[in-house]
């Protein structure tokens, strides 16, 4: 059977186009239009009238797509739907979770709930650059938004912290107190590997902080594994270039990596400075650390703007630039972990 993903490989764009063509629901360039038109006769592609039907019947109900292929995601995963839930609720709306299995393709229990009218949408959380779960709910004509920023921001709405600024930020707030030795420890190596959205753009936002600071960012991949972590950083600060800063995006790390420090007898911030991104109040266990916390509030309350909007086939949040999207800047929480290099 010719789905739309084989129209939008023929066509050569996005199978959201495609459905955006056979919708009118976004404005496509004519060309667009013409080739994908011509892909639809060529293959002979007939839409899922049933699939198609699926939005027809409100239950006032968001679906969230919850990871659990990691045990590091499932504190992010639970302030999420704590937060999703109270956001939810406000709109009038109740939180249907569909956990994900490390073995599952990603996609099965979205198709779940779209086929069997469970939620009118869902909510992707865990989202890689490319993410094939939303392609996939696209060719059912089920909405999702996405907690997270895809590489293709048309896809569909979407809500995130800008990883890469964060990124940026942490680094420049380290140059500023005289660090020219910085380090980005980067999120868990399986993450980067997966091209999950935020370790993608904050190992971009390094190498960006590199330009426009001047000065080498050397990046270290985290790891779960604390014995792992550890090795890495004694073979780090060993080395003859040690940093004298380091902005880490593996904030349940950070206590760890504290106490790693001061057995080597490296005192934090006398010998090196320290900048958790992405961290969650927790994540620190009461330490006063330098950070860029997650915004899990205002994300929450944005993608379930997003996901109201979507399940109505309207426009999206009323307070996001372009109706489709927002991209939250960071901000950064002065701690007791950064000063200028001894």
């Amino acid at each position: 059977m010719v789905t739309i993903k084989d129209v939008a490989a023929t066509a050569g764009v996005a199978p959201s186009t495609v459905s955006y063509v056979l919708t009118g629901s976004r404005r496509v360039s004519e060309p667009t239009r013409t080739a994908v038109r011509a892909a639809i006769d060529a293959l002979g592609y007939h839409p899922n009238a049933g699939a198609r039907s699926l939005r027809s019947t409100r239950t006032h109900v968001i679906a969230l797509a919850l990871p659990l292929s990691s045990s590091g995601y499932l504190p992010v995963g639970g302030r999420f739907m704590h937060g999703l839930s109270l956001a939810a609720g406000d709109l009038g709306y109740d939180l249907l979770l569909l956990t994900v299995r490390e073995d599952d393709a990603g996609a099965h229990g979205l198709e779940r709930a779209a086929r069997g009218k469970l939620a009118d949408v869902a909510v992707i959380m865990g989202v890689e650059m490319e993410d094939p779960r939303i392609g996939a709910m696209d060719a059912l004509g089920f909405p999702v938004v996405v907690l997270g920023r895809p590489a293709d921001e048309d896809a569909a709405p979407w809500a995130d912290l800008d990883w890469e600024e964060a990124a940026v930020a942490s680094l420049r707030l380290l140059h500023e107190a005289g660090h020219r030795r910085l380090c980005f420890l980067s999120t868990v190596g399986k993450d980067i590997a997966s091209g999950r959205s935020y370790s993608v753009r904050g190992l971009r936002g390094a190498e960006r902080a590199a330009t426009e600071l001047g000065v080498p960012v050397r990046t270290l991949p985290s790891s779960e594994d604390s014995a792992v972590l550890h090795r890495r950083l004694g073979a780090l600060f060993d080395s003859d270039d040690a940093p004298t800063a380091l902005a880490v995006q593996h904030p349940a790390a950070v206590p760890g990596i504290l106490r790693h420090l001061a057995e080597r007898g490296t005192e934090v911030p006398r010998d090196v400075s320290l900048v958790a991104v992405g961290s969650f109040p927790e994540d620190l266990g009461g330490l006063d650390v330098t950070r860029i916390e997650l915004p899990v509030g205002r994300m929450s309350s944005a993608v379930a703007r997003l996901a109201v909007a979507a399940a109505h086939g309207g426009p999206a949040v009323h307070d996001a630039p372009d109706g489709r999207s927002e991209l939250i800047p960071p901000e950064i929480t002065r701690g007791g972990t950064v000063a200028p290099p001894a």
